[in-house]
């Protein structure tokens, strides 16, 4: 009687599974080579195994994610420098907690263009988007050299660059500046000349407040963000794969391949920490907002670290 009595007592108290917490992830749908991650994060138990039931929240690019996180449509996001620092100044409950990725900004010419290097772009038209990292990167390249700098989206560059270039320039444009992977495509194609490039600091970003409220989330969604690198550097082909289904991209796969080529977590070990030049880096970008009037006031980057 005793034994049935525990036993029963053992089968009532068996635990239940711990209930998991909802998270929104804010991720760039067309933007290498965070969607191999985001993606590799939705189709695996990652986050499960970190307690999170997560939902994916897509957007186009960094403005419109950013004007989703002061809407309160998401807690964490994937996101470039600038961006970041835009909303970080905005709204300082959204802070820095790691590293995201590296990925490659460029300066490019027609193939048949008689430019070489960025000084020979003096006196030319130059189109950049204004405000993304891009822009400051191209504006680096240049180092003071006169042009005439024309404000484009990227969409738009693209569909000059795709028109065909005439005489060695893209009608009234001599130049263009793009991020990947649509820059990698422009490579990869063979319809434009790189005349100079640079790598940005993409980050993770998160909302303080969803942090107060479960404490440690930042780090377990880092620790799931590790495993996705893991299976990333494990399987590239599949990676690029899924997310170039996920996002319909019409890129060949080594356009995401060009993309991934400076992010060190695919060839040696996983860092998501922000070292002291990716700190540099991102000041830099602090004080080009605010010399390019991105920006009221001066910004530390440290108050944006978590």
């Amino acid at each position: 009687m005793w034994f049935l009595l525990l036993a029963c007592s053992g089968e009532l108290d068996t635990p239940s599974e711990p209930e998991l917490t909802p998270l929104r992830v804010g991720w760039q749908t067309t933007w290498a080579t965070q969607g191999q991650l985001a993606v590799l994060l939705q189709t695996t138990g990652l986050l499960a195994e970190q307690g999170f039931d997560a939902t994916f929240v897509g957007f186009s690019y960094g403005g419109p994610l950013n004007e989703g996180a002061l809407a309160g449509e998401v807690d964490v996001l994937f996101t470039a420098d600038q961006p970041a620092i835009a909303l970080g100044t905005k709204d300082a409950s959204w802070g820095i907690v790691g590293r995201l990725m590296y990925n490659r900004v460029g300066t490019f010419v027609p193939v048949e263009s008689t430019v070489q290097v960025p000084a020979d772009l003096a006196g030319k038209r130059v189109a950049i988007p204004f405000g993304a990292a891009a822009h400051r990167e191209t504006l680096a390249a240049l180092d003071g050299v006169e042009v005439e700098v024309v404000n484009l989206g990227l969409e738009e560059i693209v569909a000059l660059v795709g028109a065909g270039a005439t005489d060695g320039s893209w009608g009234s444009i001599d130049a263009g500046s793009a991020w990947d992977p649509a820059f990698a495509n422009l490579e990869e194609s063979g319809q434009v000349r790189t005349i100079a490039s640079g790598t940005v600091t993409s980050v993770v970003v998160m909302d303080d407040d969803y942090v107060a409220a479960h404490p440690g989330a930042d780090e377990r969604f880092m620790q799931a963000l590790d495993g996705a690198y893991g299976l990333y550097k494990a399987d590239p082909a599949a990676a690029n794969t899924a997310f170039k289904d996920a996002s319909r991209l019409p890129f060949d796969v080594a356009v995401l391949d060009r993309a991934a080529s400076v992010e060190p977590n695919l060839t040696g070990p996983t860092r998501l920490t922000l070292s002291d030049e990716d700190k540099a880096n991102l000041q830099s970008a602090a004080d080009f907002m605010l010399s390019a009037e991105l920006l009221r006031e001066p910004v530390s980057v440290e108050t944006l670290l978590r």
